[in-house]
């Protein structure tokens, strides 16, 4: 993943609620299932074994995600867990076929979250997070962020 790809993320993360956090987790993971395949293509196993433990905690991240009192968590900690074991047997088959296999179980999951993510209409799970300001500058097309609030009472309160 790139820089500019994580900062990406972490920027959306510090302004996320619930609902927006798991759609950012299965983009994270499918952007490293991308990286595992690409591995497997270049036959760089140092990258495909490093690409694959992000996406494995990824999943490890959606699974902990899952309230299990509510429907369909069952069936999701299911197909997750179907997830896994198939990245492990990638890990061992160095096959990207069994890594399209994962995507085809991701994809339309990402895709129901990113329908229902704006029907939450919680405020952020990081309370105290910088507020960042986007915008297009005088120069040639470049884009500044801006940050607010750079006081000292940043990150955790206690």
């Amino acid at each position: 993943m790139t820089k500019e790809c994580k900062q990406q993320f972490t920027l959306r993360i510090t302004q996320a609620n619930s609902t927006q956090m798991i759609v950012i987790l299965y983009e994270m993971l499918l952007c490293y299932l991308e990286e595992a395949k690409g591995a497997l293509e270049e036959q760089n196993k140092a990258a495909f074994t490093e690409a694959a433990r992000k996406s494995r905690g990824c999943m490890n991240e959606l699974i902990q995600s899952l309230h299990m009192e509510y429907e369909p968590a069952p069936s999701l900690l299911q197909l997750y867990l179907y997830c896994i074991r198939k990245l492990a047997s990638a890990e061992l088959h160095k096959q990207a076929g069994i890594i399209e296999e994962i995507e085809l179980v991701i994809k339309p999951l990402h895709d129901a979250y990113m329908e229902i993510a704006d029907l939450n209409q919680s405020g952020p799970v990081m309370n105290n997070s910088q507020t960042v300001y986007a915008g297009l500058t005088y120069g040639k097309n470049t884009l500044t962020e801006n940050m607010a609030d750079q006081g000292t009472n940043r990150g955790m309160l206690v």
